[in-house]
């Protein structure tokens, strides 16, 4: 009895590496219907609508320099991804060389058609970051997706100074300033009509070899911008939720740079949206997400709209709800706590280890020990770890070193998941990112602890007794679930 034949991939759940679709012509993608998808050990993976049109699977094979391995796929989801990769005009292809390293790309003279295909690459692979670093003998490109940094191509010195100047012009920056770092921006529409839009921060830096350049892509992924998919547990959820219907009060979110922070706070912001008519006015530096509804001031560099500015001014516009992007100094915290106090609800973010050192710091500030137990309603830490691909992770027995290293009991033995690679992870083993938590909800027992002045330590213990998980314990939780691997856990919880 022959086995049955695997059901056909959905290309709208597999994220397509640009570095290897776009090494094909578009022409001949469009008209003979194929896509390779990615390269796992050594085979590019290729959407065909005809697994027997050899001539195009040895084009493909001829463009990326590897040998193509055909994936079953559903005809009406190989179509939207060929519109996708291939729909905009002036889409340059890439060449290969024998070794099918990404050292050139066609079109590399033409600084248009290369920065178009430098943003299509990274809105492809959902990046949040382009950088552009020239070295002694070419210019190399690199993103920066789910936090992590991959080469995309390497491009020759020729043509560096043009692509520099034009993406200069598009952010409005001088482009005869080589020798100073300058910052701007500038908004790049894509897609068929009606088109999607993506704002770009741009920033310079003069360096040994010339200026390296970083674009910031904002706000990608704001359809899925919600609660629920960040990551948090049902409790934790609760919690959350049970502050934002508080009719005033202040939640801080605590982590270090890109940790998750601002993006659960707008998360937060579009659930008090749907629960409520608000006046909602936020403070930022800069404004990443645009929210219809919301009022959203930036900041300015010059510091003529500073955020204890900005906040001072927002309160006598009557707001029911303010959030601001970081509490930098003193002045800012004063504005803010007087504001929560007040009767409005304040969100803003904080660098801090954990949930309950914001406490500390909020008193390094020179917040009074009373206002912090008054005001104080939620804090909570969080980090931002890889998630697994749920195709193709592999199993295996967590070790004694493992266990005794994450602190929490019952852990060696248990079976924890490894990444692989497949065509639905592009070949990396892991597709997104999920939030690790530890969530401080000040109750009675707590705000008499704060007030009293006591420690850090004994704040935790505290928490700990009240059943509210660690950042270690939630890592735990996820590592166990196959939701990340144990050294995802253990490198982003790990403290000094």
């Amino acid at each position: 009895m022959s086995a049955t034949p695997p059901p056909p991939v959905s290309l709208d759940d597999v994220k397509i590496d640009p570095a290897w679709a776009l090494r094909v012509p578009a022409v001949l993608a469009l008209r003979r219907q194929v896509l390779p998808l990615a390269c796992v050990d050594g085979k590019i993976f290729v959407a065909c609508s005809d697994p027997s049109d050899t001539t195009a699977l040895e084009a493909v094979e001829r463009f990326t320099g590897f040998p193509a391995v055909v994936t079953h796929v559903e005809r009406g989801s190989l179509q939207r991804a060929l519109q996708r990769v291939y729909a905009e005009p002036s889409r340059a292809s890439r060449a290969a060389n024998a070794s099918g390293r990404q050292d050139t790309l066609a079109g590399a003279d033409d600084p248009v058609a290369l920065s178009s295909e430098l943003l299509h690459a990274a809105i492809l692979r959902q990046a949040s970051d382009i950088h552009l670093e020239p070295t002694r003998d070419d210019l190399r490109v690199r993103l920066r997706a789910d936090g992590m940094l991959e080469e995309y191509a390497r491009l020759p010195l020729a043509a560096y100074m043009p692509l520099i100047s034009r993406f200069k012009v598009l952010a409005g920056m001088d482009i005869a300033e080589k020798r100073a770092p300058q910052d701007g921006g500038f908004t790049h529409r894509y897609g068929p009509q009606p088109q999607r839009a993506v704002d770009l921060r741009v920033a310079t830096l003069p360096t040994k070899y010339g200026e390296r350049m970083t674009l910031r892509l904002l706000a990608l992924q704001m359809e899925s911008l919600d609660l629920k998919s960040l990551g948090f547990s049902p409790l934790d959820f609760a919690r959350v939720e049970h502050f934002l219907e508080k009719p005033q009060g202040l939640a801080l979110l605590t982590g270090p740079t890109g940790s998750g922070k601002t993006t659960t706070l707008y998360a937060c912001i579009r659930r008090l949206l749907t629960m409520a008519e608000w006046n909602i006015i936020t403070i930022e530096d800069p404004i990443e997400y645009d929210i219809p509804g919301v009022s959203q001031v930036e900041v300015d560099s010059a510091d003529k709209v500073s955020f204890s500015k900005a906040l001072r001014s927002a309160l006598r516009h009557d707001p029911d709800i303010l959030m601001i992007g970081e509490i930098r100094d003193p002045d800012t915290l004063d504005v803010a706590v007087k504001a929560a106090l007040t009767g409005h609800l304040v969100l803003a973010t904080l660098h801090t280890n954990n949930a309950a050192s914001a406490v500390t710091r909020l008193a390094d500030m020179g917040l009074e020990r009373y206002l912090i137990s008054a005001t104080l309603c939620l804090s909570l830490a969080q980090r931002l770890v890889r998630r697994l691909c749920p195709h193709c992770r592999t199993p295996r027995l967590m070790t004694a070193v493992e266990a005794r290293t994450f602190g929490v009991p019952n852990l060696e033995g248990q079976t924890v998941y490894e990444p692989k690679g497949c065509v639905y992870c592009a070949g990396r083993g892991f597709a997104g990112r999920v939030g690790l938590f530890e969530i401080m909800s000040v109750n009675d027992s707590l705000a008499a602890q704060i007030a009293a002045g006591v420690q850090e330590e004994a704040l935790n213990k505290e928490m700990r007794a009240q059943g509210v998980p660690s950042l270690m314990e939630d890592a735990a939780k996820k590592v166990l679930a196959g939701t990340t691997t144990v050294r995802e856990a253990l490198e982003t919880t790990a403290t000094r």
